[in-house]
């Protein structure tokens, strides 16, 4: 991997930290992401219709990965419902990592050094490490399921959409079609899950929602691009490290306690980013 496509990947996860921060702190979870996933199936519409259409043996993964994201979307939801960033993001992120570099070593062949899987490893304990106080400190159990469903929806999108992107030999097109798909589904599924209480409300979900939607729609176009050139397992293993990202804006943003446990899993987190690149 290369210094550019590792620091493009880390920018991808400040990204993605971000708008899970403005996705928690909106009065509404379920009208916020109704509000990104909506906002994010028109960008990627747009841009989508602004490249040939992809080949048919590109659709199935495109519509494969819409359901997935879709699935995941709901998931973390509900997740928000019941829990702070600083445990669902962990749980929700923290074992996506070990599944992806399971199944794209033992089905996909994937090449990763010892010292990357030395590092993904590492990385990986550190966010499981840092989402232990949701048995220790009395926090709603609720979250978990919610998480761990979203943790490996998380998994099953990175595996279909490194496979997917590469066979559309490109990864902008592939990405607006997936957004569009997503948007749509989304859309589907919630107003038949709540009704008419998911819909935005006011202008001022929609610009928290529509802000998320921009951040969430870099961060993922970035990372499928560098899925198409780097190794799955490892792009995935670097998004996670936006859970330092997450941690620090609980702590400034939020007030959320600095523990000494979260602050070892976040030097764990670094160091499996710097093990990565060995």
């Amino acid at each position: 991997m290369s210094l550019f496509i590792f620091f493009s990947v880390l920018g991808a996860a400040v990204l993605h930290a971000g708008w899970n921060a403005l996705l928690k702190i909106g009065a509404s979870r379920i009208a916020t992401m109704m509000a990104l996933s909506g906002v994010q199936g028109i960008i990627g519409l747009a841009i989508a219709l602004s490249w040939p259409v992809p080949e048919p043996r590109v659709w199935p993964w495109i519509l494969a990965s819409g359901a997935i994201h879709t699935a995941y979307k709901l998931f973390l939801t509900f997740a928000y419902e019941h829990g702070d960033l600083s445990r669902v993001y962990p749980l929700a992120r923290g074992t996506a990592p070990m599944i992806t570099l399971a199944v794209g070593a033992i089905w996909l062949g994937e090449s990763v050094s010892a010292a990357e899987t030395a590092g993904i490893f590492l990385l990986g304990a550190g966010i499981l490490l840092l989402a232990r106080g949701v048995w220790t400190s009395g926090e709603s159990l609720r979250m978990l399921p919610f998480a761990f469903g979203s943790a490996c929806a998380t998994a099953g999108y990175t595996l279909v959409d490194g496979i997917g992107a590469r066979l559309a030999d490109g990864s902008t097109v592939y990405v607006g079609w997936l957004f569009a798909v997503d948007g749509a589904l989304f859309a589907v599924a919630m107003l038949w899950l709540r009704g008419r209480s998911a819909l935005p409300p006011n202008w001022r979900v929609w610009a928290a929602g529509g802000t998320a939607a921009v951040a969430s729609y870099g961060s993922y176009a970035v990372a499928v691009w560098a899925m198409t050139l780097a190794p799955i397992a490892l792009v995935a293993a670097l998004r996670e490290t936006s859970i330092l990202f997450a941690v620090l804006i609980g702590w400034l943003l939020f007030a959320e306690r600095m523990t000494p446990a979260k602050a070892l899993s976040v030097a764990m987190i670094a160091a499996g980013v710097i093990v990565t690149r060995l």
